[in-house]
Protein backbone atom coordinates (compact mmCIF):
# COMPACT_ATOMS: atom_id res chain seq x y z
CA UNK A 1 0.00 0.00 0.00
CA UNK A 2 2.92 2.25 0.69
CA UNK A 3 4.67 2.06 -2.51
CA UNK A 4 1.30 2.86 -4.32
CA UNK A 5 0.25 5.42 -2.23
CA UNK A 6 3.66 7.19 -3.50
CA UNK A 7 2.98 6.61 -7.05
CA UNK A 8 0.86 9.92 -7.44
CA UNK A 9 4.01 11.98 -5.48
CA UNK A 10 6.26 10.70 -7.95
CA UNK A 11 4.35 11.65 -11.16
CA UNK A 12 4.19 14.92 -9.65
CA UNK A 13 8.28 15.16 -8.94
CA UNK A 14 9.11 13.97 -12.40
CA UNK A 15 6.68 16.52 -14.17
CA UNK A 16 7.77 19.47 -12.18
CA UNK A 17 11.01 19.47 -14.08
CA UNK A 18 9.29 18.67 -16.88
CA UNK A 19 7.21 21.61 -16.82
CA UNK A 20 10.03 23.93 -15.43
CA UNK A 21 12.22 22.89 -19.33
CA UNK A 22 8.89 24.23 -20.94
CA UNK A 23 8.67 27.33 -19.35
CA UNK A 24 12.09 27.92 -19.37
CA UNK A 25 11.90 27.19 -23.48
CA UNK A 26 9.09 29.27 -23.87
CA UNK A 27 11.21 32.41 -21.84
CA UNK A 28 13.89 31.59 -24.68
CA UNK A 29 11.37 31.07 -27.58
CA UNK A 30 12.15 34.69 -28.45
CA UNK A 31 15.84 34.41 -28.96
CA UNK A 32 15.25 31.00 -30.33
CA UNK A 33 13.35 32.52 -32.82
CA UNK A 34 15.19 35.48 -33.94
CA UNK A 35 18.04 33.03 -34.15
CA UNK A 36 16.63 30.22 -36.60
CA UNK A 37 15.11 32.73 -38.68
CA UNK A 38 18.51 35.38 -38.89
CA UNK A 39 21.15 33.36 -38.13
CA UNK A 40 20.32 29.78 -39.06
CA UNK A 41 18.04 31.15 -41.85
CA UNK A 42 19.78 33.43 -43.71
CA UNK A 43 23.27 31.46 -43.44
CA UNK A 44 21.26 27.98 -45.22
CA UNK A 45 19.81 30.83 -47.52
CA UNK A 46 23.31 31.98 -48.71
CA UNK A 47 24.58 28.69 -48.94
CA UNK A 48 22.05 27.84 -51.50
CA UNK A 49 22.70 31.04 -53.18
CA UNK A 50 26.60 29.95 -53.89
CA UNK A 51 25.12 27.01 -55.77
CA UNK A 52 23.10 30.13 -58.10
CA UNK A 53 23.38 33.07 -60.15
CA UNK A 54 21.74 35.36 -58.07
CA UNK A 55 21.54 39.59 -58.91
CA UNK A 56 19.30 40.16 -56.65
CA UNK A 57 16.34 41.25 -59.12
CA UNK A 58 15.82 37.77 -61.40
CA UNK A 59 15.24 34.49 -59.82
CA UNK A 60 18.34 32.15 -58.61
CA UNK A 61 19.34 29.85 -61.23
CA UNK A 62 21.42 26.91 -60.17
CA UNK A 63 24.85 26.52 -61.73
CA UNK A 64 25.86 24.24 -59.41
CA UNK A 65 30.09 24.65 -58.72
CA UNK A 66 30.85 27.34 -60.69
CA UNK A 67 31.00 30.39 -58.40
CA UNK A 68 33.50 27.97 -56.17
CA UNK A 69 35.26 27.49 -58.95
CA UNK A 70 35.47 30.97 -60.52
CA UNK A 71 36.57 31.95 -57.21
CA UNK A 72 39.62 29.52 -56.40
CA UNK A 73 40.56 30.17 -60.30
CA UNK A 74 40.78 34.36 -60.11
CA UNK A 75 44.54 34.32 -59.28
CA UNK A 76 44.49 38.03 -59.59
CA UNK A 77 41.41 38.47 -57.74
CA UNK A 78 40.54 36.43 -54.75
CA UNK A 79 43.23 34.37 -54.43
CA UNK A 80 45.38 37.35 -54.42
CA UNK A 81 42.90 38.83 -51.07
CA UNK A 82 43.66 35.62 -49.78
CA UNK A 83 47.20 35.92 -49.94
CA UNK A 84 46.58 39.64 -48.66
CA UNK A 85 44.59 38.42 -45.52
CA UNK A 86 47.21 35.57 -44.45
CA UNK A 87 50.28 38.08 -44.95
CA UNK A 88 48.16 40.38 -42.52
CA UNK A 89 47.12 37.62 -40.06
CA UNK A 90 50.63 35.76 -39.73
CA UNK A 91 52.13 39.11 -38.73
CA UNK A 92 49.52 41.55 -37.14
CA UNK A 93 47.98 38.64 -34.80
CA UNK A 94 51.57 37.74 -32.67
CA UNK A 95 52.19 41.66 -32.92
CA UNK A 96 49.45 42.76 -31.42
CA UNK A 97 49.25 40.23 -28.87
CA UNK A 98 53.06 40.37 -27.78
CA UNK A 99 52.08 44.40 -27.72
CA UNK A 100 49.07 43.98 -25.21
CA UNK A 101 50.93 41.59 -23.17
CA UNK A 102 53.80 44.21 -22.96
CA UNK A 103 51.49 47.23 -22.48
CA UNK A 104 49.00 44.74 -19.63
CA UNK A 105 52.26 43.61 -17.73
CA UNK A 106 53.74 47.66 -17.38
CA UNK A 107 50.04 48.84 -16.68
CA UNK A 108 49.43 46.21 -13.70
CA UNK A 109 52.09 47.54 -11.77
CA UNK A 110 51.93 49.99 -9.27
CA UNK A 111 52.83 52.94 -10.89
CA UNK A 112 51.67 56.92 -10.63
CA UNK A 113 48.91 58.07 -12.78
CA UNK A 114 48.24 54.40 -13.61
CA UNK A 115 44.28 54.92 -14.55
CA UNK A 116 45.64 58.03 -16.59
CA UNK A 117 47.94 55.70 -18.79
CA UNK A 118 45.10 52.86 -19.14
CA UNK A 119 42.31 55.27 -20.04
CA UNK A 120 45.25 57.06 -23.02
CA UNK A 121 46.50 53.59 -23.89
CA UNK A 122 42.64 52.05 -23.83
CA UNK A 123 40.95 55.28 -26.21
CA UNK A 124 41.73 54.10 -29.78
CA UNK A 125 40.00 51.20 -29.32
CA UNK A 126 36.75 53.09 -28.46
CA UNK A 127 37.49 55.51 -31.45
CA UNK A 128 35.56 54.43 -34.25
CA UNK A 129 37.50 53.10 -37.21
CA UNK A 130 36.63 55.96 -39.48
CA UNK A 131 38.01 58.58 -37.56
CA UNK A 132 41.04 56.60 -36.67
CA UNK A 133 41.48 55.98 -40.48
CA UNK A 134 41.11 59.85 -41.05
CA UNK A 135 43.42 60.35 -38.67
CA UNK A 136 46.23 57.46 -40.29
CA UNK A 137 45.87 59.12 -43.81
CA UNK A 138 46.64 62.62 -43.10
CA UNK A 139 49.90 61.07 -41.09
CA UNK A 140 50.32 58.93 -44.31
CA UNK A 141 50.66 61.83 -46.38
CA UNK A 142 54.42 62.22 -48.39
CA UNK A 143 53.97 65.66 -46.53
CA UNK A 144 52.24 63.87 -43.46
CA UNK A 145 53.85 63.66 -39.72
CA UNK A 146 55.21 60.00 -40.51
CA UNK A 147 57.59 61.31 -43.64
CA UNK A 148 58.71 64.07 -41.40
CA UNK A 149 59.55 62.04 -38.18
CA UNK A 150 61.86 59.68 -40.57
CA UNK A 151 63.13 62.45 -41.99
CA UNK A 152 64.50 64.48 -39.10
CA UNK A 153 65.21 61.41 -37.44
CA UNK A 154 67.85 60.59 -40.64
CA UNK A 155 69.37 64.16 -40.50
CA UNK A 156 70.59 63.75 -37.23
CA UNK A 157 72.51 60.79 -38.69
CA UNK A 158 73.80 62.82 -41.76
CA UNK A 159 71.64 60.83 -44.06
CA UNK A 160 68.36 61.93 -46.22
CA UNK A 161 64.98 60.39 -46.35
CA UNK A 162 63.14 59.63 -49.48
CA UNK A 163 59.77 60.72 -48.77
CA UNK A 164 57.13 57.46 -49.52
CA UNK A 165 53.54 57.35 -50.32
CA UNK A 166 52.88 55.30 -47.68
CA UNK A 167 49.22 54.35 -49.02
CA UNK A 168 50.01 54.31 -52.43
CA UNK A 169 53.18 51.98 -53.08
CA UNK A 170 52.74 48.74 -53.88
CA UNK A 171 56.20 47.78 -53.01
CA UNK A 172 56.64 44.44 -50.99
CA UNK A 173 58.54 44.22 -48.61
CA UNK A 174 60.49 40.64 -49.91
CA UNK A 175 60.56 42.86 -52.83
CA UNK A 176 62.63 45.89 -51.13
CA UNK A 177 64.97 43.52 -49.34
CA UNK A 178 65.85 41.57 -52.86
CA UNK A 179 66.34 45.25 -54.94
CA UNK A 180 69.02 45.92 -51.83
CA UNK A 181 70.91 42.83 -52.74
CA UNK A 182 70.76 44.12 -56.35
CA UNK A 183 68.15 41.29 -57.05
CA UNK A 184 64.55 41.26 -57.89
CA UNK A 185 61.46 39.69 -58.19
CA UNK A 186 59.05 40.00 -61.44
CA UNK A 187 55.52 40.78 -60.95
CA UNK A 188 54.58 37.51 -61.94
CA UNK A 189 55.88 36.01 -58.80
CA UNK A 190 53.58 38.95 -56.85
CA UNK A 191 52.76 35.96 -54.27
CA UNK A 192 56.93 36.12 -52.94
CA UNK A 193 56.98 39.54 -53.20
CA UNK A 194 55.40 40.05 -49.66
CA UNK A 195 53.40 42.42 -47.92
CA UNK A 196 53.49 45.92 -49.76
CA UNK A 197 54.54 49.24 -48.12
CA UNK A 198 50.79 50.00 -48.33
CA UNK A 199 49.50 46.90 -46.67
CA UNK A 200 51.99 47.19 -43.97
CA UNK A 201 51.09 50.70 -42.99
CA UNK A 202 47.55 49.43 -42.45
CA UNK A 203 48.43 46.35 -40.40
CA UNK A 204 50.37 49.11 -38.48
CA UNK A 205 46.91 50.48 -37.70
CA UNK A 206 44.98 47.93 -36.78
CA UNK A 207 47.64 47.03 -34.28
CA UNK A 208 47.32 50.59 -33.02
CA UNK A 209 43.74 50.14 -32.52
CA UNK A 210 43.13 46.20 -31.32
CA UNK A 211 46.39 45.80 -29.29
CA UNK A 212 44.33 48.25 -26.25
CA UNK A 213 41.63 46.42 -26.72
CA UNK A 214 43.45 43.13 -25.97
CA UNK A 215 45.43 44.63 -23.33
CA UNK A 216 42.56 45.12 -20.87
CA UNK A 217 41.87 41.03 -21.54
CA UNK A 218 45.47 40.34 -20.53
CA UNK A 219 45.27 43.25 -17.30
CA UNK A 220 42.16 41.67 -16.03
CA UNK A 221 43.54 38.02 -16.33
CA UNK A 222 47.41 39.65 -14.69
CA UNK A 223 45.24 40.66 -11.63
CA UNK A 224 43.63 37.04 -11.42
CA UNK A 225 46.91 35.38 -10.96
CA UNK A 226 47.68 34.55 -7.20
CA UNK A 227 49.93 36.63 -5.48
CA UNK A 228 51.27 33.79 -3.49
CA UNK A 229 52.76 31.62 -6.36
CA UNK A 230 55.26 34.52 -7.21
CA UNK A 231 56.19 34.89 -3.54
CA UNK A 232 56.75 31.08 -3.21
CA UNK A 233 58.88 31.41 -6.57
CA UNK A 234 60.80 34.54 -4.63
CA UNK A 235 61.90 32.53 -1.60
CA UNK A 236 62.72 29.49 -4.09
CA UNK A 237 65.19 31.88 -5.91
CA UNK A 238 63.80 33.00 -9.18
CA UNK A 239 64.02 35.76 -10.92
CA UNK A 240 61.59 38.12 -12.58
CA UNK A 241 61.86 36.52 -15.96
CA UNK A 242 61.33 33.10 -14.43
CA UNK A 243 58.66 34.16 -12.78
CA UNK A 244 57.44 35.81 -16.08
CA UNK A 245 58.61 32.44 -18.36
CA UNK A 246 57.09 29.99 -15.71
CA UNK A 247 54.33 31.62 -13.90
CA UNK A 248 52.03 34.33 -15.72
CA UNK A 249 52.34 32.90 -19.03
CA UNK A 250 50.95 29.87 -18.20
CA UNK A 251 48.37 31.25 -16.29
CA UNK A 252 47.41 33.50 -19.24
CA UNK A 253 46.97 30.15 -21.76
CA UNK A 254 43.64 30.75 -21.58
CA UNK A 255 43.08 34.58 -22.27
CA UNK A 256 45.67 33.89 -24.82
CA UNK A 257 43.92 31.12 -26.44
CA UNK A 258 40.69 33.71 -26.63
CA UNK A 259 42.64 36.92 -28.08
CA UNK A 260 45.03 34.76 -30.78
CA UNK A 261 41.29 33.26 -31.72
CA UNK A 262 39.56 36.53 -31.69
CA UNK A 263 42.82 38.48 -33.64
CA UNK A 264 42.63 35.82 -35.82
CA UNK A 265 39.09 36.03 -37.07
CA UNK A 266 38.61 40.12 -37.11
CA UNK A 267 42.04 39.92 -39.16
CA UNK A 268 40.54 37.78 -41.77
CA UNK A 269 37.34 40.05 -41.56
CA UNK A 270 39.29 43.12 -41.99
CA UNK A 271 37.28 45.83 -44.48
CA UNK A 272 36.87 49.01 -43.26
CA UNK A 273 40.11 50.21 -42.96
CA UNK A 274 40.81 48.68 -46.84
CA UNK A 275 37.28 50.15 -47.70
CA UNK A 276 38.11 53.73 -46.59
CA UNK A 277 41.81 53.80 -47.27
CA UNK A 278 43.11 52.30 -50.20
CA UNK A 279 40.00 50.29 -51.48
CA UNK A 280 41.98 47.76 -52.33
CA UNK A 281 44.90 49.26 -54.27
CA UNK A 282 47.25 49.72 -55.02
CA UNK A 283 48.03 46.65 -58.04
CA UNK A 284 45.80 44.88 -55.41
CA UNK A 285 48.32 44.25 -52.62
CA UNK A 286 45.83 45.41 -49.98
CA UNK A 287 42.58 43.21 -51.64
CA UNK A 288 41.15 41.79 -48.91
CA UNK A 289 38.08 38.67 -49.26
CA UNK A 290 35.75 40.89 -47.13
CA UNK A 291 36.01 43.67 -49.33
CA UNK A 292 35.76 41.23 -52.84
CA UNK A 293 32.44 39.89 -51.12
CA UNK A 294 30.89 42.85 -50.27
CA UNK A 295 32.05 44.69 -53.68
CA UNK A 296 30.52 41.60 -55.75
CA UNK A 297 27.24 41.21 -53.59
CA UNK A 298 26.66 45.04 -54.34
CA UNK A 299 28.17 44.81 -57.86
CA UNK A 300 30.79 48.14 -56.91
CA UNK A 301 34.01 46.83 -57.96
CA UNK A 302 34.68 49.36 -60.84
CA UNK A 303 32.86 50.49 -63.65
CA UNK A 304 29.94 48.80 -65.42
CA UNK A 305 30.09 46.02 -62.35
CA UNK A 306 27.30 43.93 -61.99
CA UNK A 307 25.56 42.54 -58.46
CA UNK A 308 26.48 38.60 -58.03
CA UNK A 309 25.40 37.82 -55.31
CA UNK A 310 26.44 33.92 -55.71
CA UNK A 311 29.96 34.58 -56.14
CA UNK A 312 30.14 36.53 -53.54
CA UNK A 313 28.18 34.31 -51.00
CA UNK A 314 30.67 31.23 -52.47
CA UNK A 315 33.85 33.32 -51.35
CA UNK A 316 32.34 33.83 -48.18
CA UNK A 317 31.99 30.31 -47.95
CA UNK A 318 35.48 29.89 -48.51
CA UNK A 319 36.69 32.33 -46.03
CA UNK A 320 34.47 31.24 -43.08
CA UNK A 321 36.28 27.53 -43.87
CA UNK A 322 39.69 28.91 -43.73
CA UNK A 323 38.75 30.94 -40.66
CA UNK A 324 37.35 27.71 -39.14
CA UNK A 325 40.45 25.67 -39.94
CA UNK A 326 42.97 28.55 -38.80
CA UNK A 327 40.79 28.52 -35.33
CA UNK A 328 40.37 24.65 -34.86
CA UNK A 329 44.61 24.38 -35.19
CA UNK A 330 45.02 27.51 -32.71
CA UNK A 331 42.53 26.01 -29.94
CA UNK A 332 44.43 22.12 -30.93
CA UNK A 333 47.76 23.80 -29.94
CA UNK A 334 47.15 26.50 -27.33
CA UNK A 335 44.19 25.23 -25.99
CA UNK A 336 46.40 21.90 -24.63
CA UNK A 337 46.87 22.46 -21.31
CA UNK A 338 45.04 25.43 -19.99
CA UNK A 339 42.30 23.36 -18.58
CA UNK A 340 44.61 23.50 -15.40
CA UNK A 341 44.12 27.09 -15.10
Amino acid sequence: MASTATRPGRRVLKARPRNETVVAYLFLSPYLLVTAVFTVGIVAFALYISFTSYNLFEAPSWVGLDNYQRALGDTRGFLRSLVNVFLYVIIVVPLQTIIALMLATILNKPIRAQQFFRTVFYSPSVTSSVVIASIFLWLYLKTGVVNYVFDRTFSLFGAQWTPIEWLNDPRGLFQLIANAFGETIPSEQWYFQGPSVTWMAIMALNIFTTAPTFMIMYLAALQNVPPPLYEASLIDGANRWQQFWNITLPMLRPVTLLIVVLGTIGSFQIFDQVQFLTAGGPLNTTLTPVYLVYGEALGVLGGGSVIRMGLASAMAFVLATIIFIFTFIQRRYIESGTEQY
